[in-house]
């Protein structure tokens, strides 16, 4: 669920945090530490937390809107994403977001869609929530923890209008390949929690890991490649470029996109548990 990193941040916000007391939380009013606790099955996961240092602007943005505008994913009971939106908008899920600023420029542009984003690199949490409340982006939810728990245990069938999955993790190394997050069993998934039509994104400038991006998700029978060719769809415009990703062309990094629709099967109802 990691992402690459995307832009520094802000500029002049460099104080550092106060000492903590023995036994404080980080955060009292923020993103809990490990939301889930130990209430579900130990597995191989996809994203390693990161430890980082948290700037003053992105503690104060965890503590003052992370209830407003936080979800701790503990497993503990299904979300009404009108709810937690406070209007009937189509969300759809990012996972991985890194410091925010793409998730940022999308929920801009396309203020009648709500993207709900999932990560666990505290800064990066906090750097999102900040630009929302600069920008007055009211479209955006920020989720700590394991995107699987949310997808499996607190989203009901049928609930998203989509899937964006930019830069993460590319595990290179092959024994470490099981910890790849686009596999044939998340994709099972996430079939079920995606309305027919939906779209899954993709995004990665990780060129092995795109092909067997590719692979998995033309093998699967709930998804269909909206690229003419069957191959890697050109970026659309709704995905902004980063300045990391520029970077990475300029150094002759190849970016490849993915996008597949969720399809419908003739006979079949909507999807269940």
């Amino acid at each position: 669920m990691s992402s690459s990193p995307e832009e520094p941040h802000p500029a002049g916000d460099t104080q550092r945090e106060r000492p903590r007391a023995k036994g404080e939380p980080r955060f009292p009013d923020g993103p809990k530490a490990d939301p889930a606790g130990s209430h579900f099955e130990r597995r191989i996961r996809s994203f390693q937390p990161r430890r980082s240092r948290v700037t003053a602007g992105q503690a104060d943005a965890l503590q003052r809107l992370w209830p407003k505008w936080g979800l701790d994913i503990d497993g503990q009971r299904i979300i009404d994403l009108a709810e937690l939106f406070g209007a009937d908008l189509p969300v759809v899920l990012e996972i991985g977001f890194g410091m925010g600023e793409a998730t940022a420029r999308m929920a801009t542009e396309d203020p009648g869609t709500g993207i709900l984003a999932v990560d666990v690199h505290t800064p990066g949490q906090g750097n999102l929530l900040n630009l929302a409340d600069q920008n007055g982006l009211s479209n955006i939810r920020v989720g700590n923890g394991d995107a699987i728990i949310l997808l499996r245990e607190m989203l009901p069938p049928d609930s998203l209008s989509g899937l964006r999955v930019y830069f993460p993790d590319p595990w290179p190394k092959k024994r470490h390949h099981k910890r790849r997050l686009i596999q044939p069993e998340f994709l099972d998934l996430v079939a079920t929690r995606l309305a027919p039509g939906a779209l899954v994104h993709c995004a990665t400038d990780w060129e092995p890991y795109a092909e067997q991006m590719l692979e998995v998700l033309t093998a699967h029978p709930d998804f269909e490649n909206t690229a003419p060719d069957g191959g890697f769809a050109p970026r659309p415009g709704f995905r902004p470029l980063t300045r990391f990703e520029g970077q990475g062309l300029e150094k002759g990094h190849v970016v490849n996109d993915l996008l597949f629709r969720r399809v419908q099967h003739r006979g079949q109802h909507t999807s269940g548990d």
